[in-house]
């Protein structure tokens, strides 16, 4: 069983930064595709950024590009969000996920890590 753990969630104010990390069981990292996605209350998870097994290739949210930043760490296997210039919209609960290459809806997450925007 894959198993993924967030960390590095908290409060900043409106424009400042914060990085989230996600360190998955063995070598998940190196295996699938790691993605972000979040939740704000009341709203729809969706979608943040992901990025393939091998690192090469990334994807973001519209609103979300320029800004976050999402990388991997092969060697601790681990996969973080950068996240700069915060918005107040960008609060909500920042989940960590993994699906293998083939299969195109993500199975394995984690439980989530709070960021906190205000203004």
């Amino acid at each position: 069983q894959v198993q993924l753990v967030e960390s590095g969630g908290g409060s900043v104010q409106a424009g400042g930064s914060l990085r989230l990390s996600c360190r998955a069981s063995g070598r998940t990292v190196s295996t699938h595709i790691m993605g972000w996605f979040r939740q704000a209350p009341g709203k729809e998870r969706e979608f943040v950024a992901a990025i393939t097994w091998d690192g090469l290739n990334t994807s973001y949210k519209d609103s979300v590009r320029g800004r976050f930043t999402i990388s991997r760490d092969s060697a601790e296997n681990a996969v973080s969000l950068q996240m700069n210039s915060l918005k107040v919209e960008d609060t909500a609960i920042y989940y960590c996920a993994a699906r293998v290459p083939l299969k195109g809806t993500y199975e394995y997450w984690g439980q989530g890590t709070q960021v906190t925007v205000s203004s």
